[in-house]
C-alpha cells in the first residue's frame, strides 16, 4: 500500500522494519512495480536493492523498471481501447443491419474484424450480411472462418450450410444437420 500510495517515508520505515518488497499483491504486482506506476522514481530506487529481479522486466534497473511499468500500463490501455472500438462497430453493424442496411453492415463488421479478427459472432454476422446481398461465396468463406474458429458452434454451421444453400451445393445438408445436431432447439435449423 505505501508503494501504491507513493508515501515513501513509510517505504523506508517498513524496510528498516524488515518488510519483504518480494511479496505480491493479489494481482501478482510487487511494490517496486507499483511505485513505479503510483509513485516516485525515489520509492523506486528504494526498494531497487530489496527487490528480486522479475523475470519479464529486460533491463534490471530503475530505469528499465519504470520503462517496463510504462509499456505494461500503455498496453492496457490499447487493449481497452480496441475492445472498446471493437464493441462500438459491432453496435452500430447491428443497428445498420436491423434497418436491412447489409452493406454498411457489412463495412462495419469489416472494421471491427481488422480490429479482432478472431471474433467468430463477427464473422457470423458478416457472412449472413453477405448473404442477404446475394453473395454466396463470400458468405461461405466467412462461414467457413467462423467454423475453424468455434468448431462445435451450430450457428457457424448453419451459416456454412445456409450459403452452401444459396449456391446449390448438395454439402448444404451435410452443414446444416451438423448443426442442427449441435444444436437442436435453435428456430435457426
Amino acid at each position: 500500500k505505501a508503494a501504491e500510495k507513493g508515501l515513501t517515508e513509510a517505504i523506508k520505515c517498513l524496510l528498516e522494519a524488515g518488510a519483504n518488497p518480494n511479496v505480491p499483491n493479489t494481482f501478482g504486482r510487487l511494490p517496486i512495480e507499483l511505485a513505479a506506476e503510483y509513485g516516485t522514481r525515489e520509492d523506486v530506487e528504494i526498494l531497487f536493492p530489496f527487490t528480486s529481479p522479475i523475470s519479464t522486466v529486460a533491463n534490471w534497473s530503475v530505469d528499465g523498471i519504470i520503462s517496463h511499468v510504462k509499456m505494461e500500463i500503455k498496453q492496457l490501455e490499447d487493449d481497452n481501447f480496441v475492445k472498446e472500438r471493437v464493441s462500438d462497430l459491432k453496435r452500430q453493424a447491428d443497428e445498420a443491419f436491423k434497418k436491412q442496411d447489409y452493406l454498411n453492415a457489412s463495412v462495419l463488421y469489416t472494421q471491427a474484424l481488422k480490429m479482432d479478427n478472431f471474433d467468430a459472432k463477427l464473422l457470423s454476422n458478416r457472412s449472413l450480411c453477405w448473404l442477404r446481398m446475394g453473395d454466396g461465396q463470400r458468405a461461405f468463406d466467412d462461414a467457413t472462418k467462423c467454423k475453424r474458429l468455434r468448431p462445435k458452434w451450430a450457428k457457424a454451421h448453419y451459416r456454412q450450410g445456409s450459403a452452401l444453400m444459396f449456391m446449390k451445393y448438395a454439402a448444404a445438408y451435410s452443414a446444416l444437420s451438423r448443426a442442427l445436431e449441435l444444436d437442436p432447439e435453435s428456430e435457426e435449423t
